[in-house]
């Protein structure tokens, strides 16, 4: 009983000790200059003086059971280790002997400073008591695209980790040589817009494909752009092309089986539930195959068109513009036949 009071006071004292100093030495950053106390600290019979963490000032090494920290670290010649298995993170470290400190994870033992993979998709660490772990595979995110609209994530035959494959890719893509450029003729002002002031950090997904291959549909895309830098649900009109196209061949894709794209012959007005835009546009469409394949957008652009509706109110919506399609063998199901009858272009 009385070892057990003895051994609580000089851990009381060591803590106590370690505070004092604290308010001495703790106080300066490493790297910066040196602010030593004129004396050197008087130890312990036995106990060294050695650097301070930050390789400063000298100080009396922290003994078996004493508190420890980065800045006052234990005695390395009695092979002396701080361990913070048991601290708070912030708080002081207990000094142990290495053969005491190590680690256990998944019923295995590992010595202190040991590096080891659990699995061949992750690696750790033993230090101060505790296992630190980190991925050893990639956890990127490969979003839907004209020629992926469907990517998943497989274990592949002798391999750790998995690996992105697009379903029945065809190698053999045509892209629009016509990307657009100074032939643009949709607005190009941006509808989501944040605070000049702001310090919003853009945080948006892709927009997603247009619901419909064929006549109106919408796109949308999970956003922070806007006045409040919160996330919402954020939605653009789209028509990848009308559901009876009317093509206009380019001679030069007279001799190709494909024809990716092609723009309005006249200018028109876009319509929107009874509203109509006030200004005309001609805008760029997705073309078709001989061969089975079918174009899809490629690059797209947002612009924010003014409507005006009865009664003569205007609204603002932000319409998805076509700058390049791509054509391949990924088509999806054709969804327009429900909006024949509600044409958004015209």
């Amino acid at each position: 009983m009385m070892d057990k009071i003895q051994r609580d006071r000089k851990n009381l004292m060591s803590w106590a000790l370690l505070f004092y100093l604290g308010s001495q030495v703790c106080c300066q950053q490493c790297g910066g200059p040196c602010q030593c106390q004129s004396s050197l600290p008087a130890c312990p019979e036995g106990v060294p003086l050695i650097l301070d963490g930050c390789q400063c000032c000298q100080v009396c090494a922290r003994q078996q059971g004493e508190a420890c920290s980065e800045l006052y670290p234990c005695d390395g010649q009695r092979s002396l280790q701080c361990d913070y298995s048991a601290s708070f993170p912030g708080e002081p470290g207990e000094c142990v002997s290495q053969k005491e400190l190590g680690c256990e994870h998944n019923g295995v033992s590992y010595h202190e400073g040991q590096v080891f993979q659990p699995s061949c998709a992750l690696q750790c660490h033993c230090s101060g008591g505790g296992v630190t772990c980190v991925p050893r595979c990639s956890e990127d995110v490969l979003l839907p695209t004209p020629d992926c609209p469907h990517p998943r994530r497989v274990q592949q035959p002798g391999k750790c980790c998995k690996e992105w494959v697009c379903e029945n890719m065809d190698n053999t893509v045509l892209q629009d040589a016509h990307i657009a450029g100074s032939d643009q003729t949709m607005p190009a002002d941006s509808p989501y817009q944040t605070s000049p002031s702001s310090n919003c950090i853009d945080q948006s997904s892709e927009w997603s494909a247009c619901s419909h291959t064929c006549g109106p549909g919408i796109s949308t895309r999970v956003s922070n752009q806007n006045l409040a830098c919160r996330l919402e649900m954020q939605m653009r009109l789209c028509m990848i092309r009308p559901c009876q196209p009317v093509l206009h061949r380019n001679p030069q894709w007279s001799r190709r089986k494909c024809q990716p794209s092609y723009r309005s012959a006249n200018p028109v007005r876009l319509f929107h539930q009874g509203c109509y835009s006030t200004r005309f546009y001609r805008p760029r469409y997705c073309g078709s195959c001989k061969d089975n394949r079918c174009c899809t957008p490629y690059h797209t652009g947002t612009a924010l068109v003014t409507f005006r509706c009865p009664g003569g109110r205007l609204l603002k919506h932000a319409v998805m513009t076509i700058n390049s399609c791509i054509c391949h063998y990924n088509c999806p199901y054709s969804s327009g036949r429900a909006y024949r009858e509600t044409p958004f272009w015209g």
